[in-house]
């Protein structure tokens, strides 16, 4: 009997990797049989195309690498990730947490499109990755919503105020903007359950997300 994918989704610096290790954490000391996976697997070969086109090898605009071109880097990626490290503990039972998926593909690739091509982009997506490829769709997307003006300063933290060190993603503004507009519209037609991390213009403490986070798991 195969097991649930969870997916944490969020733009950049909403806090992903920090809420599905918190996730994980609890999980396990609950006594699930539980994995933590993130994409992309910057540790693997499969990722190098992704690797390619966010240090700006095919060009510095998000727009240079159209969305359909954009995806098959990304879907390979997780496609290998899926065959190598969590198919079979997924399919015998397991709970599998992922930090990004096929989920960020629809919100990055959606912000190239006018809205008007964003439905069959979508339709084209799942059906390229959950059934021409065969890798799972997710039981449940956790969207952890951030004004993208908090998540910049944010990852500015996190990269000590060296902007250089942003790939072509995290230092177009004008993209961030236009996929948190994509990102809402996904989490509304696609039934993501939202939780929204910032309060009175600053982010909530990491527990009180973590919570949250919970919660809506437990009413899934």
């Amino acid at each position: 009997m195969s097991g649930k994918l969870i997916v944490i989704e969020g733009l950049d610096g909403s806090g992903k990797a920090t809420q599905a290790q918190k996730l994980f954490e609890a999980l396990q000391a609950n006594g699930e049989r539980v994995m933590k996976v993130s994409f992309p697997d910057y540790e693997s070969e499969s990722s190098a195309l992704v690797r390619m086109y966010l240090s700006g090898e095919f060009g510095t605009d998000p727009n240079a690498v159209n969305p359909y071109a954009a995806s098959s880097f990304y879907a390979v990626d997780r496609y290998a990730s899926y065959m190598k490290n969590w198919r079979d503990f997924y399919l015998n039972g397991g709970t599998v947490i992922a930090d990004r998926y096929t989920t960020s593909n629809a919100i990055h690739q959606c912000a190239k499109l006018p809205e008007s091509e964003w439905e069959g982009f979508l339709k084209w997506l799942f059906h390229y990755e959950y059934e021409l490829l065969g890798i799972p769709a997710p039981f449940c997307t956790v969207y952890l919503r951030v004004d993208p003006a908090v998540s910049q300063k944010l990852m500015s933290g996190r990269y000590q105020g060296d902007e250089s060190k942003k790939d072509i993603h995290e230092a177009n503004t004008a993209y961030l903007m236009q996929s948190r507009r994509a990102a809402d519209h996904c989490a509304k037609v696609l039934g993501w359950r939202v939780v929204e991390c910032v309060s009175g213009g600053a982010m909530r403490t990491v527990d009180d997300i973590a919570a949250e986070i919970l919660a809506v798991l437990t009413e899934t």
